[in-house]
């Protein structure tokens, strides 16, 4: 059952935009204009030797206001997210639940119950992309939000010892770190969503988020934006056009620019247990052998940024969802 449109304001999510910032800026309606300016001038960081690109993000998706009941018997609860932009951020307040359907939780492989987080995130509603990569998840925090409020943290923190006898799921402390995804060795129990739950009750995306994309109405036919990027840069699913400058070329799935290694380290556990592609460690950045950067990112044109702009996206190919940021 959903109570309010996304997209529509009614007095009740006044008054909870309210609670959220305090003020009537940013909880107006319209957020979805097509009016949006974009400047996209590329210059070099001051004292830095880095390659800058600048825009701007205002005027998307800026009231974007979800309360939906989630009758899924692993939430059975409302998932609420709000997001709205001032002079110079983009501010989500959420619960961190889900608004469409989810797997079973706990499950055999994934122990832990989805239960309702204080997600409160504060992004750049101009951000600059630059040549630094950072990366994120886990304790160096959410690579980014799904308009739900949902986390993206395509990382885990299973590993394996060089001999591969001693394996977990929960301790990183082994030198080869599990994937989550496109393996068949370990199960963490992800969902048709492509996620689990972390012990603290989190629900969070190892890569697409296939439910909310149906909602979102995503198809072959249009590129579709599901989340913002702890940079502040957005984040499409799947499509993207094939000429990254040309809004009236066809569109086509991306793939990630990540190969298996092709020469294996002799402290690797056996590739006879553990296929190539079980750990992070087995993929490496092979720039242009894809349609995307080392963050699965590029500048390009988009329905919502007809001007251009630097944007991440959500794969089938490795690494499913960006592992790092280029913002500032």
């Amino acid at each position: 059952m959903k109570r309010i449109h996304a997209s529509n304001y009614s007095t009740r999510q006044l008054l909870l935009c309210l609670l959220v910032t305090g003020a009537l800026a940013g909880c107006g309606g319209g957020g979805d204009s097509a009016e949006t300016s974009v400047e996209a001038p590329v210059g070099t960081g001051a004292g830095t030797g880095e390659t800058t690109t600048a825009g701007t993000t205002a005027g998307v998706l800026c009231d974007y206001f979800n309360d939906t009941y989630n009758n899924s018997a692993s939430v059975d609860a409302y998932s609420t997210a709000q997001w709205s932009c001032t002079d110079t951020s983009r501010e989500l307040s959420a619960n961190g639940l889900p608004d469409h359907e989810v797997g079973t939780f706990p499950n055999a492989h994934n122990p832990n119950a989805i239960s309702g987080q204080s997600v409160s995130a504060s992004l750049a509603l101009a951000p600059t992309q630059t040549s630094t990569v950072r990366s994120l998840g886990g304790p160096r925090g959410a690579t980014g939000y799904v308009l739900n409020g949902v986390k993206i943290d395509a990382d885990t923190a299973g590993s394996c010892d060089d001999s591969g006898a001693v394996c977990s799921l929960s301790d990183n402390s082994g030198g080869w770190s599990i994937e989550a995804l496109g393996q068949t060795s370990f199960n963490f129990g992800t969902d048709d969503n492509n996620a689990h739950v972390q012990p603290g009750g989190s629900y969070h995306y190892h890569g697409m988020p296939e439910g909310f994309i149906t909602k979102r109405g995503g198809s072959s036919t249009t590129m579709t934006l599901i989340g913002w990027a702890a940079d502040g840069f957005p984040i499409y699913a799947r499509y993207g056009y094939s000429q990254a400058d040309d809004a009236s070329s066809a569109l086509k799935s991306m793939t990630g620019s990540y190969q298996l290694v092709s020469a294996i380290s002799a402290s690797r556990p056996s590739t006879d247990t553990y296929p190539l592609g079980t750990f992070k460690q087995d993929w490496v950045y092979v720039a242009s052998s894809g349609d995307l950067d080392e963050c699965n990112g590029r500048i390009g044109v988009t329905p919502e940024f007809p001007q251009g702009i630097y944007h991440y996206y959500a794969t089938d190919s490795y690494p499913f969802f960006q592992r790092c940021v280029k913002g500032e």
